[in-house]
């Protein structure tokens, strides 16, 4: 199983403090991990970006996205499974198709990113520009940042609207909740070091506010040992899954109508002393000389349809 297989070769290269690069599928049935020495030069990546962009111009992007009311026939059916109390949160993701005149490689080469990683080999090409940090560790700490909640900047008093926002409030508290139960399952004295602060990001033509909020564990000195074991136990991520996270992953499998790939996986990067990672959303991926952009939004009993279609399409950007 690959899961097994993933496991046991990053716990092979950690315990030999061997710096190496990671990209994991959303349901870890593929994988990439290659030793930094010997990574091939069409594959890319930074992390933890410093630079803070500029929205220079609005980038042409045409989309088609899924249409209002397939959208809706699978909020309804979610909608369903939370009030039989299956499910309280629960992220609905979709494929895009998309135009633009630029080439993968020319977003990856442009796009402003706090995590990039360009992608390409065998059957797989795509580009992910993510906001998102998954897991960083370093000094026998673990860190997680889960990033629920957007809003567009531009709206009167916008920052005040979404943290006073009780349904954003619910879905956030849910995420950091199912992510501060998932870190204990791999550290010690798990706390939430801040609670619900605030990112500007930019998207393409607009500016977004995204909440996020930073949890905290101890490891022990042999965690480099135990790379393989911590990742494997984490995933798939809570806050592009949902809880509780088991029958959620289920249930979006049985609506989502596509598989999600790489999409919503992890990408990271282990330097022989630390770790840190991303969540791979903000994905545009080529199939067949056509390019899809996925992506989605978090959906709770508090969810109105309409903003969360609004949200789906406001996720597809380009941040040049």
């Amino acid at each position: 199983m690959n899961k097994e297989a993933i496991r046991d070769k990053l716990n092979k290269l950690g315990s030999q403090k061997e710096p190496f690069l990671f990209v994991l599928s959303y349901d870890l049935e593929d994988f990439y991990i290659e030793k930094l020495s010997q990574l091939p030069v069409d594959i890319k990546y930074k992390l933890n970006s410093k630079h803070i962009s500029k929205i220079k111009h609005q980038t042409r992007l045409l989309k088609e996205p899924i249409s209002f009311v397939e959208y809706k026939r699978k909020f309804d059916f979610l909608q369903e499974q939370i009030k039989m109390g299956n499910s309280y949160l629960l992220n609905l993701t979709a494929k895009t198709k998309i135009k633009t005149e630029y080439s993968l490689d020319e977003v990856y080469d442009k796009v402003h990113s706090k995590f990039k990683l360009r992608f390409k080999k065998d059957d797989f090409n795509f580009v992910c520009f993510s906001p998102e940090r998954f897991i960083e560790i370093k000094k026998n700490k673990i860190y997680t940042h889960p990033m629920k909640g957007t809003i567009d900047a531009s709206i009167p008093n916008a920052q005040a609207k979404i943290l006073g926002d009780i349904k954003e409030m619910a879905e956030h508290t849910m995420v950091v909740d199912l992510l501060r139960n998932d870190l204990a399952i791999v550290a010690s004295k798990v706390r939430v070091d801040k609670f619900r602060y605030i990112d500007k990001i930019n998207a393409g033509d607009k500016k977004l506010f995204q909440i996020s909020s930073k949890i905290s564990g101890n490891l022990e000195d042999n965690w480099h040992e135990n790379i393989g074991t911590i990742l494997t136990s984490l995933l798939p991520a809570g806050s592009i899954t949902g809880t509780p996270k088991k029958r959620t992953i289920e249930l979006l499998k049985n609506i989502e109508d596509y598989d999600r790939g790489f999409y919503t996986g992890v990408f990271g990067v282990y330097d022989g002393k630390s770790l840190d990672s991303s969540v791979m959303i903000r994905f545009i991926e080529e199939q067949d000389n056509e390019l899809f952009y996925k992506s989605g939004g978090g959906i709770t009993s508090d969810s109105k349809v309409e903003l969360e279609y609004e949200e789906l399409k406001d996720k597809i950007y380009l941040p040049f």
